[in-house]
């Protein structure tokens, strides 16, 4: 099969005004970039703030993510083509890749195979420039406070207690922890600070969470820097940059419209990091989409414990958004990993191998049925998966009464996935969603991340001395504890070891740190060796990425 560069290079792509009446968005709302990419106007989408909710809302997730790969975006991306193949009118809602990952070893963030948004290449580097504007506000707000404290420290800032880092959209392990400001009186005070990767930014999120710039601007003045010598809090409204930064961001709040590779619309807007953010594309694509289409086909990041649960206890309770129906990715393949077979051996049959890993599957089949929501389980297909492997996953997830669905969107586009758009079909249009929330505004906020740690990872329980139950309890008389939770843990276990597949037992979850992301609206709580700036692998995917005498890039996927 021809590498996803390629194919996405063989295909036609529409004009963007040919694409944008499917969504009954005409080319005077648009703001182009190019032939075959635009912004849709906030204006336009101010048209429909009162408009109701028609259209069914399906959100992709997947089991714990494995080396051997699941392909959620793919899924979501396929799903969406063949939904408009059977006769529905569908929208894909995705979120825009991260350089990071593009140039280190997760890999782009525009589907894979014959299931691609494109143009893929735009898409995975500079697309918009949102990414770019998010890191330009939010390192305006670290300059202006250095600066503040350089021109007299009015207010007494304590250079010990700034939480605000700088931000960078690179994987830059050397710029975790740094010191700033030598040199001289001229370059401000020495302190310890670092970077983290500009999709962990409070901003992102707050991009994310707004559906219009006034709201934009109110939840970046909230944005919470620093603490005072008499630990009182300093807000980027302190600093009188919040307008500033919401300039940089006039554009970038517009969602912005491409396409799949069968011609279909798709919003690709906000990338959110799915640990320290929540991980999920905008409130405001999302929200057009559910209002334009009969069918928005999302997805949040990485697994269920992880995406699905912030998308229901972040994204769904400040947007009063719901889905109406989940589909769960998997691969036979990942099954496998999960079930302790080798990297090297998953293209073997091994039925033993996926009956121990299907217990991944079925944690997070129950726990998405813990928000009272349907669940489809589509099986991304493989041409090494056995008719005995897929039996075996329909046997074990027999007494739980899910569809189990091959898809084969990444070989064969929308026409490989009809079966999955049909079952979705008939399960959202007839299984009434009985949406709620995992746990109450006004529970206590260690509470709540027992209730997660408990509920959806399957632990014992939650750990952390003294000095951490304080800072939650300092947080709470600060007036943040009615805040829903965001909990940053390994990808790649229900637990904090990432070592551990499958559905571990028996373990507690210890919790590291701490904060408050006012502007965003939600508690940021650490677990394990989480970082929010990750770092280069061994070999990282730059090595294979390259442009040839013709202009063309060369390696990005």
């Amino acid at each position: 099969m021809l590498p996803d560069i390629e194919i996405a290079r063989q295909t036609s792509l529409r004009p963007i005004d040919d694409v944008a009446p499917q969504l009954g968005v005409g080319s005077e709302h648009l703001e182009h970039y190019g032939r075959v990419k635009a912004k849709i106007s906030q204006e336009f989408c101010q048209q429909f703030e009162d408009a109701p909710t028609t259209g069914k809302l399906i959100l992709v997730s997947a089991i714990n993510p494995t080396p051997a790969g699941e392909g959620k975006t793919t899924t979501t991306i396929g799903l969406g083509d063949a939904l408009n193949r059977i006769g529905k009118r569908a929208t894909v809602c995705l979120r825009e890749p991260s350089l990071g990952p593009c140039f280190g070893m997760k890999g782009g963030g525009a589907g894979g195979g014959y299931a691609q948004v494109a143009p893929m290449e735009d898409i995975n580097l500079h697309f918009t420039g949102d990414i770019h504007a998010v890191s330009a506000a939010h390192n305006l707000l670290a300059a202006a406070l250095d600066n503040y404290i350089h021109h007299g420290n009015v207010r007494r800032i304590d250079p010990r207690r700034i939480v605000w880092n700088r931000v960078l959209d690179i994987n830059d392990r050397a710029l975790r922890d740094i010191v700033i400001g030598l040199g001289g009186t001229a370059n401000s005070f020495p302190r310890q600070s670092g970077f983290d990767i500009a999709v962990a930014s409070e901003v992102m999120a707050i991009l994310c969470l707004s559906e219009s710039r006034a709201e934009l601007k109110e939840r970046l003045g909230r944005i919470v820097v620093a603490q005072t010598r008499s630990r009182e809090t300093v807000r980027a409204e302190d600093l009188a940059v919040h307008g500033a930064m919401a300039v940089l961001l006039k554009d970038a709040c517009q969602p912005n419209l491409v396409q799949t590779l069968e011609g279909n619309p798709a919003l690709v807007h906000g990338g959110p990091f799915a640990n320290i953010a929540h991980g999920c594309n905008s409130i405001a694509a999302t929200r057009l989409s559910t209002r334009l289409s009969e069918y928005t086909v999302t997805e949040a990041g990485f697994g269920a414990d992880l995406g699905a649960e912030k998308f229901a206890n972040i994204k769904c309770r400040q947007s009063g958004l719901t889905p109406d129906l989940v589909v769960l990715v998997a691969t036979v393949r990942a099954l496998k990993f999960h079930g302790s077979a080798s990297l090297k051996s998953i293209a073997k049959p091994n039925v033993g191998a996926v009956e121990r890993g299907v217990e991944n599957l079925k944690k997070h089949i129950e726990n998405i049925r813990l928000f009272g929501l349907p669940v489809v389980v589509a099986v991304n297909a493989f041409a090494t998966d056995t008719d005995a492997e897929i039996q075996c996953i329909r046997d074990k997830c027999a007494h739980l009464g899910v569809e189990i669905v091959p898809a084969h969107h990444h070989a064969l586009g929308g026409a490989g996935a009809e079966d999955l758009a049909r079952t979705v079909v008939q399960v959202a249009e007839n299984t009434q969603s009985d949406f709620r929330l995992l746990y109450p505004d006004d529970m206590r906020l260690w509470d709540k991340v027992r209730t997660v740690a408990q509920a959806i990872y399957g632990a014992d329980d939650i750990m952390g001395d003294k000095l951490l139950r304080g800072k939650f309890r300092r947080l709470e008389d600060e007036g943040y504890g009615n805040l829903p939770v965001c909990i940053a843990k390994t990808q790649y276990s229900l637990s904090t070891d990432p070592g551990l597949k499958g559905r571990p037992h028996g373990f507690d979850v210890p919790i590291r740190d701490v904060k408050v992301s006012a502007g965003a609206g939600f508690v940021v709580v650490l677990t394990g060796d989480i970082m929010t700036m990750p770092g280069l692998p061994k070999k990282p995917s730059a090595e294979s990425i390259d442009l040839d005498e013709a202009g063309q890039i060369k390696g990005l996927f």
